[in-house]
């Protein structure tokens, strides 16, 4: 995974990293955990600077996160309902978890949005009851980008400080980092293949 990572930003320099970033909110199997780290790293080497390595990579992300929010918008709470009722088998949704998120959404409100973009397990569904809520999309972006800086600089932060240490340390990344990559792929092949609707309690 890390080989395939690295090949996509050696090819397409900072656009490579946005496009990583911007398809784990639409394919969760590739983990922001593993690219921007290994971002920051080529920034260390001189690759390119580590501004540009966030920048792009918070470009990607918030541009990734913007679907699920004009989905909520566009939908709202019953249709996204039936929606993961019909077809949470593909995108591992139920109708529990749009519950979830809106409660979650209607007790923080924005701050939600914030400090949701920090959280791996809901950095992406954060998005749909902001949408569903009619929330301004320049409130929306605000909040979402505040998080997303902070999110992506930490880890790009992370692998550009390892510096050269980083050769040393991959050598044992590398594996973990590919065992990861596949046990998420082998779970949600397992989600949806034993995917059943979970009715709200609404």
């Amino acid at each position: 995974m890390e080989n395939i990572v690295e090949s996509l930003m050696q090819m397409f320099g900072p656009w490579g990293i946005a496009l990583l970033m911007f398809l784990e909110h639409i394919f969760p199997p590739i983990p922001s955990e593993l690219i921007m780290p290994l971002a920051g790293y080529r920034a260390s080497q001189g690759d390119m600077s580590i501004v540009t390595v966030i920048v792009a990579g918070s470009i990607g992300s918030l541009l990734g996160v913007m679907p699920w929010y004009y989905a909520g918008r566009k939908l709202g709470e019953a249709r996204m309902k039936r929606l993961a009722a019909k077809h949470g088998r593909w995108l591992t949704l139920t109708e529990a978890d749009v519950d979830a998120a809106s409660r979650r959404f209607r007790e923080k409100g924005a701050t939600a949005i914030l400090v949701g973009r920090l959280i791996p397990t809901i950095r992406t569904l954060i998005s749909v009851p902001a949408g569903i809520a009619r929330m301004p999309l320049s409130t929306f972006t605000i909040f979402s980008l505040i998080g997303t800086v902070a999110w992506t600089s930490g880890l790009a932060l992370a692998g550009y400080l390892l510096g050269q240490a980083y050769d040393v340390v991959s050598t044992y990344v590398d594996p973990v980092s590919t065992g990861i990559f596949v046990l998420i792929v082998l779970f949600y092949g397992y989600r949806v293949a034993t995917f059943k609707p979970q009715p709200s309690d609404a």
